[in-house]
């Protein structure tokens, strides 16, 4: 189908709102920026419910000075829009309240890697290659498991002792506030709820 050039710059003009809803929202989230056609749907289903909030906005009469016209409305209403949904993204806010209504058991959050460390607020021990563990608390970590790097702080490089279940551990210089490590350079994450000194300590 040969679309004229006027009838393209007018489905541009519709879902502009829905674009620049859809930008805010991929950058301020860790989900994937979908490719053409999903970025165009993502755009479409935007811009729809930015037409009516709009309507209802001017059915209301709360902005009288348009005269009817909503154009000057699109792209704070866009703005908003993109901002609502990266919230309720971040948040897991939506979907908690399906999860409790039994609607469905996924998350908001783009993977599961995302979802544990989103929702699990505790220190880590990254199993590293070469058999080397890092004791830490995980100040970021990489959005994707294949791609980014841990910040690592309170870092303490940990080794068994002859004592099953017991560790020892070797703190970094001092002056080290902490630790980047390579995602790709990590096997496993164990997520603990007490550090080795506490452990030792009982």
């Amino acid at each position: 189908m040969n679309w004229a050039s006027g009838e393209i710059v007018g489905a541009l003009k519709f879902l502009l709102p829905g674009f620049v809803s859809a930008a805010i929202f991929y950058s301020l989230t860790s989900h994937h920026k979908p490719g053409e056609f999903g970025l165009v749907v993502q755009a479409l289903i935007f811009t729809i419910v930015g037409e009516a909030v709009m309507t209802a906005l001017l059915l209301m009469d709360s902005f009288p000075w348009m005269g009817g016209r909503g154009v000057a409305l699109s792209v704070p209403v866009a703005v908003l829009l993109g901002l609502v949904g990266a919230y309720f993204s971040n948040n897991d806010t939506a979907h908690r309240l399906f999860r409790r209504l039994g609607v469905t058991r996924e998350t908001s959050y783009p993977s599961e890697w995302y979802s544990t460390f989103a929702r699990t607020d505790c220190y880590v021990v990254l199993h590293m290659k070469g058999e080397r563990r890092l004791f830490g608390w995980p100040e970021e970590w990489p959005s994707r498991p294949d791609e980014g790097h841990f910040r690592i702080t309170e870092g303490e490089w940990l080794f068994e002792t002859e004592t099953e279940d017991e560790y020892q551990k070797k703190m970094p210089a001092a002056e080290i506030s902490a630790i980047l490590i390579p995602v790709d350079e990590v096997e496993m994450v164990e997520f603990v709820s007490t550090s080795p000194d506490e452990e030792t300590e009982e």
